[in-house]
C-alpha cells in the first residue's frame, strides 16, 4: 500500500481466515497523526485490499496514538498503542468483539510515581509456561530507548501490567520483577561492547552512520588492528553530522569509559587527515589526532546543534611528539557529561578540552565510537590504525 506517513503497521491474522492489518500515521509526513485505520488483506498479508476505516481518533483525550499492535483474545479484538508522546505517554488498549470496532478504550500502563517516563509502544508476549508479558521502551534522550519487560495478566478481559500502586486502576511500571518463566534459567549476559579488532570481521555492536561502504575499512586476518581510511568529505560538507563513514555504538550504560589507541598515516598528504574518538548526536564532540607541515596534534572539537549545520569548533589544541595516542572518554550519570582525555604512553592521561552534554541522535540515543576522514584538498590517501576500543565500567 503506498502512501506518506504511513507507520507502524501491525498484522492480525485472524482465527476465521481473514487477514487485517492496522496503522498510524506520522503528522510531519501525512498532515495527519493520532488516527489508527484498519485494513483488509489478502490472505498471505502481502497486499492492502481496501482504503481502509478508522477505528480511532486519540485527538481529544488521547494525542499521538501510533505503535498499534494487534491481536485477538476469547472473541475480543484488541488494539495495543502507545499515546501521548515517546517521552510523557501512556499505554492505551482498545478491544471490540468487531475488526472494526466501536473499540471501547482503557489506560493500562503509565508512569505514575516512577521514575520509568513514557512508557512507549511495546507488545503483549506470552510464554509456553502460560505467563503473560509487556515489553516496552522508555526514552532516556542521550541514552536513547531503554526496553523494559512488566508482568502482565488478563482481569475481566483487559491487560492488567506492571503493579498498581496508587490504586487508581492503572498500573505502573516496575524496575525489578522475577524473570519469566520458560522452563530454564539462563546467565546474565550484556550485548558486546569491547572490539580488540583480533577477528576477521568488526563486531555486530558497531553501527555505520550511513549505508555502508566496503572501501570505507579494512580488517585482515592476522592484523589485530582496525584501517580506517581517510575518506573524503561530502563537498557539502558543515560537520560530521552527514559524513557516512563514522563507526558508531550505542551508549552502553548510564556511566562508562571508552579508551582507544590510534595511529593516523597521512601518506601523501601535508594536512587534512583526522581521525579520532566521537560522542556522536544532533551535537556531537570528538578528541581527534591530525597533522600539518609541523608534525602531528591533538585536538578536542564540538558542534552545538550539528544537526542543523552548525559548524565544528575547536576547544583546544596540543601539539603530540609522534603519530599515535591513547585517547579517551569518561560518561557520567545522570546528565551523560563527557570528558576527553588523551595519553602518549597509555599510562598518563591528561583532561583536554571542557566536558561535553552528550545529546540523541534522531530518534536514537547517543553513540560513541571512531572516524577517519580527510579534507576535499588533501591528496588521496591516508588511513587511521586503531589497536583496540575498550569499554569499561
Amino acid at each position: 500500500m503506498e502512501g506518506k506517513g504511513l507507520i507502524d503497521p501491525c498484522l492480525l491474522f485472524d482465527d476465521n481466515g481473514e487477514t487485517y492489518l492496522v496503522h498510524a500515521y506520522a503528522g510531519s509526513r501525512a498532515g495527519v497523526k493520532s488516527l489508527l485505520t484498519v485494513n483488509k488483506m489478502n490472505p498471505e498479508g502481502t497486499k492492502v485490499l481496501d482504503p481502509g476505516v478508522h477505528v480511532f481518533d486519540g485527538h481529544e483525550y488521547h494525542d499521538t496514538v501510533e505503535g498499534a499492535k494487534f491481536y485477538k483474545r476469547n472473541g475480543f479484538y484488541y488494539i495495543f498503542a502507545p499515546a501521548g508522546g515517546v517521552a510523557t505517554g501512556w499505554q492505551l488498549v482498545l478491544r471490540s468483539q468487531n475488526v472494526y470496532g466501536p473499540y471501547e478504550k482503557k489506560v493500562v500502563l503509565e508512569q505514575g510515581s516512577t521514575e520509568i517516563n513514557g512508557p512507549h509502544q511495546g507488545a503483549w508476549v506470552d510464554t509456553s509456561t502460560g505467563e503473560h508479558w509487556f515489553y516496552h521502551f522508555q526514552d532516556l534522550e542521550a541514552y536513547g530507548r531503554v526496553v523494559h519487560l512488566q508482568p502482565m495478566s488478563w482481569k475481566n478481559d483487559w491487560p492488567v501490567m506492571g503493579k498498581d500502586l496508587d490504586g487508581n486502576g492503572v498500573g505502573e511500571p516496575v524496575l525489578s520483577h522475577k524473570k519469566p518463566n520458560i522452563g530454564k534459567i539462563f546467565p546474565i549476559e550484556t550485548p558486546a561492547e569491547t572490539d580488540n579488532f583480533d577477528g576477521f570481521n568488526i563486531g555486530l555492536q558497531w553501527q555505520w552512520h550511513a549505508n555502508s561502504n566496503v572501501l570505507w575499512h579494512a580488517k585482515l586476518p592476522g592484523n589485530n588492528y582496525l584501517r580506517l581510511f581517510s575518506i573524503k568529505v561530502p563537498e557539502e560538507f558543515k560537520n560530521l553530522w552527514m559524513v557516512p563513514n563514522l563507526l558508531l555504538q550505542k551508549f552502553p550504560a548510564p556511566t562508562f569509559t571508552a579508551t582507544s589507541k590510534i595511529s593516523l598515516t597521512p601518506e601523501d598528504a601535508k594536512s587534512g587527515k583526522t581521525a579520532g574518538l566521537i560522542v556522536m548526536g544532533m551535537d556531537y564532540a570528538t578528541l581527534s589526532i591530525s597533522h600539518d607541515e609541523k608534525g602531528y596534534f591533538i585536538k578536542q572539537t564540538e558542534a552545538i546543534n550539528a544537526i542543523n549545520g552548525s559548524p565544528e569548533k575547536v576547544i583546544v589544541s596540543e601539539r603530540l611528539n609522534r603519530n599515535e595516542a591513547y585517547f579517551k572518554v569518561e560518561v557520567l550519570a545522570p546528565d551523560a557529561m563527557c570528558q576527553f582525555s588523551f595519553s602518549e604512553n597509555g599510562k598518563e592521561f591528561k583532561v583536554i578540552g571542557k566536558p561535553f552534554k552528550a545529546q540523541p541522535g534522531k530518534w536514537i540515543g547517543a553513540k560513541v565510537g571512531l572516524f577517519s576522514i580527510s579534507t576535499q584538498e588533501a591528496n588521496r590517501g591516508g588511513y587511521a590504525d586503531v589497536q583496540y576500543f575498550q569499554i569499561t565500567k
